[in-house]
């Protein structure tokens, strides 16, 4: 938006006639410049705060997906440990505010700065500033829990809650906020903002929305907690075949996974921070507010197109249509167009979403020849996806949009390799998925592998037996049980549990005698439920 500036003496010569200036010449000026002014200033005014407000409004949109991910981790576990991961959920955004506020936001977006880590800003000290608003660091602290939400869904049901609180702090306090630096802040070494000329291969990484700062981060940081942690009781049988424990809840699963998929939509469109904003064109209707539009497209397209192609694809693998395979699919579709949402058309957002389904079943049939255990899928799914996003970019981007999107690089900004430009970018991208894989490695990897040799990382076997709910929270979710043969009634059990439904009459018969029993049903007793207190 072209800004309005005035200045008296331009007026004056304007409204004074010859060489002569009269009083009323001069007055006139001031007034209009005044007037002039005043309306710039509000116009200004206006346009920080209708991008400010559209910055809290994604924020909270992406804030909601912490419900989508407490329904969604709920629903894919077993009953007993359905209070445990609930609360896992709350903390990671709890322990997350207070870790991301006092280091990690300092981190990302401290500037000045290096190209590794910032260093200003630690516990918003200076700000605001021109670097950004405190909406600005709600909407990047709403990125943070997710990042670490994804990785709580990996190390379920077998994990000590003092582990959920050390790695979940570490996450967002530091491993997370590096790599935001590095692709997100102006700073970063291999951003594709940087000031002057100096982009990695001369364009920088494009990950938009995070498909690799927040998706590959969590999902692999669960990985490495998976693999140290071991696969659950159960999980793999005595001859190491596949035994599927199934989540107690679908209507959980669906539920999160549509709560994500609306939150999804402050997640990238909203990383746009700006919306008044044109882009200097002939037709002006179409500005930054299109490019948003274009982005919830793609979004829908990718996520929709996964969704499909899964519940197809498992049709053809295993024979029947499952819900939560889909819900699977769904996310995986929205984790790998979340880098290159905004620089593609949507007829290449299909394409991604279709590639997405087929990365997240192949490596999910790589972690059941692995016996790695990972009850949501989430390795499999945000890390791979997430990787398939970034190369996805370097593939499809497009020139116009990447100039739009990016604008105040080189003129030659290269742009996706099977559109026309170059290699650059997709070399860019693949540097990224490397880096990002080896500094996750590198930081949860070994806290992981320490919290296991000090013994607060996994659970007893007997508790894991239990469920978490019973032996470390108090009761259980549910005033019932999913009733897991291999744990033995007892004083504890009873007082949280009720019990199964039975016949009251003493004549009831197997259905096995029952067979043999030519008595009609008019002999059997009602039924009648009992709770044990």
């Amino acid at each position: 938006m072209a800004s309005l500036t005035c200045s008296v003496s331009d007026l004056s010569s304007l409204l004074s006639s010859g060489a002569a200036t009269n009083n009323s010449n001069a007055a006139a000026a001031q007034f209009l410049c005044g007037q002039l002014n005043a309306v710039s200033a509000q116009l200004t005014a206006t346009t920080y705060a209708i991008d400010n407000t559209y910055l809290l409004f994604s924020a909270y949109l992406v804030f909601a997906m912490q419900l989508g991910f407490a329904m969604l981790c709920a629903g894919s576990v077993r009953a007993k440990n359905t209070m445990n991961i609930m609360l896992t959920n709350v903390l990671d955004a709890a322990a997350g505010g207070l870790s991301y506020y006092l280091f990690g936001f300092a981190f990302a977006f401290g500037s000045p700065s290096n190209g590794f880590i910032g260093r200003h800003f630690f516990g918003l000290k200076s700000f605001p500033s021109p670097a950004g608003d405190y909406s600005f660091f709600l909407y990047q602290w709403a990125f943070a829990i997710a990042a670490a939400g994804i990785t709580s869904g990996s190390i379920a049901e077998r994990t000590q809650f003092v582990a959920y609180l050390l790695y979940s702090t570490f996450l967002t306090g530091f491993v997370y906020p590096v790599v935001s630096h590095w692709f997100w802040s102006p700073d970063g070494w291999a951003s594709p903002t940087r000031p002057g000329q100096d982009f990695l291969f001369g364009s920088g990484a494009i990950d938009f929305a995070g498909s690799g700062v927040v998706h590959m981060v969590g999902g692999i940081a669960g990985l490495w907690g998976a693999f140290i942690e071991g696969p659950r009781l159960g999980r793999f049988d005595r001859s190491g075949r596949s035994v599927v424990l199934r989540g107690h809840s679908a209507s959980l699963v669906v539920l999160g996974s549509f709560l994500l998929w609306f939150g999804w939509y402050g997640f990238n469109p909203g990383s746009f921070l700006t919306i008044v904003k044109s882009y200097g064109t002939d037709q002006t209707f179409y500005g930054q507010w299109s490019a948003i539009g274009r982005t919830a497209v793609t979004t829908t397209l990718a996520g929709s197109t996964a969704a499909l192609t899964t519940l197809f694809g498992k049709r053809l693998l295993v024979g029947h249509w499952n819900v939560l395979d889909v819900c699977n699919g769904l996310l995986g579709g929205f984790a790998a167009i979340t880098s290159g949402c905004s620089v593609v058309e949507p007829w290449a957002a299909i394409v991604c979403g279709f590639v997405a389904s087929w990365v997240l079943i192949g490596f999910n049939k790589l972690a059941e020849k692995l016996k790695y255990d990972d009850p949501l899928e989430a390795a499999q799914l945000h890390g791979g996806c997430g990787a398939w996003g970034l190369i996805f970019t370097g593939l499809f981007a497009t020139k116009q949009y990447v100039a739009e999107v990016y604008s105040g690089g080189p003129a030659d900004r290269p742009y996706g390799l099977l559109m026309g430009g170059g290699g650059r970018l997709l070399a860019a991208q693949v540097v990224q998925v490397l880096v990002v894989a080896g500094w996750v490695t590198a930081t949860m990897g070994p806290l992981f592998y320490g919290l296991k040799k000090l013994k607060l990382l996994r659970i007893s076997e007997d508790d894991e037996t239990a469920g978490l709910d019973l032996t470390r929270h108090g009761g259980f979710a549910y005033v019932y049980h999913d009733e897991d043969p291999s744990i033995k009634p007892d004083h504890h059990h009873h007082q949280f549990m009720m019990s199964k439904i039975e016949p009251t009459n003493s004549n009831f018969m197997s259905p096995a005698n029952n067979s043999n029993n030519t008595d009609d049903n008019s002999n059997h007793g009602p039924s009648s439920t009992t709770i044990n207190v």
